[in-house]
């Protein structure tokens, strides 16, 4: 049996699908800007997943980009929903009126999956990278997106989505929505949220971004009666595969008064080591966890070593813990994480709190993947920030925090 013949290089994919218009950049750092220049030259849209891309070819590239009328999202961007086709690490969405533009890619997968789960869709989500809202790049990507979403007839409401940007960065993306005729919803994670008017709302959570670009519709979070933290274990501890639910879940502890620190510190968060900060959000994708294996969403075994020793940790109440659903993500993230959770837990541990970014039409189907992690005993909250949420709401039901 032969093997089916794949294109080597930009050319000989052109060549052999002439109509394309879009290219997927996957390839070792030293060598993405190159690749991208080529697609480029082309006439392609371009998408460039690698990493470790200098910042002087990303703002090279995007200056090249928008003057051929091109979108350059990245380098970093590995989340982006096209016309309703998923690239990358994406989720099966409904379609719909509701585009996004984002500079993170668990953000985007959050709030295109809160939308599609509670009646709304998704016209397209255009990652930009993680570096494009910098003062550096200076939001060339973003800009483009939102142009891009405003000239489009099948787009009625725009959401942006990024931890916080460049503040004269930030007011550029600001000035461009209020110039255009469509409302849209701006969720800086971390960030001060700014006074909105009639057609641009301000939000500072993921879930808070889904609600807005859905009209305001209130989303029903379920109360878990019965769980109380064990005696003695006053701190939490956040493991998390997704960085931008790392920073929601911080914001949530920050809002309601709690200090907390992170690998990843959110505006007002400490730094992991800090002295008085009990609760701590830690983003399992940073390059401490993931050199020289894969990321979390696609290897969850790489969350037993800290699951041990949170659940060792006496100290330690709850735990917070994100499971992502998608193309490109684990085929059982919830079996996997459930198997490596049943030797380590005993009476009398932290208590177990998830919340699973997903829909029904994924690979893993939402519902099973959350009836994996409900028969193990593991709490399951309706998003992410509600699960954060419900660990402060525990943490207040106890006479100390």
């Amino acid at each position: 049996q032969g093997t089916a013949w794949r294109p080597r290089t930009v050319r000989a994919a052109i060549q052999a699908n002439p109509a394309a218009n879009f290219a997927l950049i996957s390839v070792p750092g030293d060598f993405a800007a190159g690749e991208a220049r080529k697609a480029l030259r082309r006439g392609l849209h371009v998408m460039v997943f690698s990493d470790n891309v200098p910042v002087e070819q990303e703002i090279a590239l995007k200056r090249e980009a928008r003057d051929l009328g091109l979108l350059m999202m990245g380098p970093d961007c590995g989340t982006a929903i096209i016309n309703g086709l998923p690239i990358a690490f994406a989720n099966k969405v409904t379609r719909g009126n509701i585009g996004i533009v984002g500079a993170s890619g668990t953000g985007i997968q959050e709030v295109s999956t809160l939308i599609s789960r509670h009646g709304g869709g998704i016209s397209h989500a255009i990652g930009v990278g993680g570096r494009d809202l910098s003062k550096a790049v200076g939001g060339i990507t973003s800009l483009m997106a939102i142009d891009a979403l405003e000239a489009d007839d099948a787009t009625a409401h725009i959401v942006v989505i990024s931890k916080p940007p460049a503040a004269a960065v930030a007011e550029r993306v600001i000035d461009r929505l209020k110039q255009g005729s469509k409302p849209a919803t701006i969720c800086f994670i971390g960030a001060e949220t700014s006074p909105g008017n009639d057609t641009l709302n301000f939000v500072s959570t993921l879930r808070e971004a889904a609600i807005s670009a859905l009209g305001d519709q209130p989303f029903e979070t379920a109360v878990t009666p019965g769980i109380r933290i064990p005696a003695g274990r006053r701190s939490v501890r956040g493991l998390y595969s997704g960085g931008t639910l790392a920073a929601e879940a911080q914001l949530v502890f920050l809002k309601a008064g709690l200090a907390v620190a992170s690998n990843a510190p959110v505006p007002g968060a400490a730094p992991l080591g800090s002295t008085g900060t009990p609760h701590h959000m830690i983003d399992l994708g940073e390059d401490q966890y993931t050199r020289g294996r894969p990321h979390p969403m696609i290897e969850p075994a790489i969350r037993e070593e800290p699951l041990r020793e949170a659940m060792d940790d006496p100290s330690v109440g709850i735990i917070l813990m994100d499971v992502v659903l998608g193309f490109g993500a684990h085929p059982d993230p919830a079996g996997q994480l459930v198997e490596i959770l049943a030797p380590l837990t005993k009476p009398g541990g932290p208590v177990l709190i998830a919340a699973v970014t997903g829909t029904e039409q994924d690979p893993q189907r939402y519902g099973a993947q959350v009836g994996k992690l409900r028969q193990a005993g593991i709490t399951v909250a309706s998003c992410n920030a509600d699960a954060a949420a419900l660990a402060v709401t525990l943490l207040g039901d106890n006479s100390e925090r």
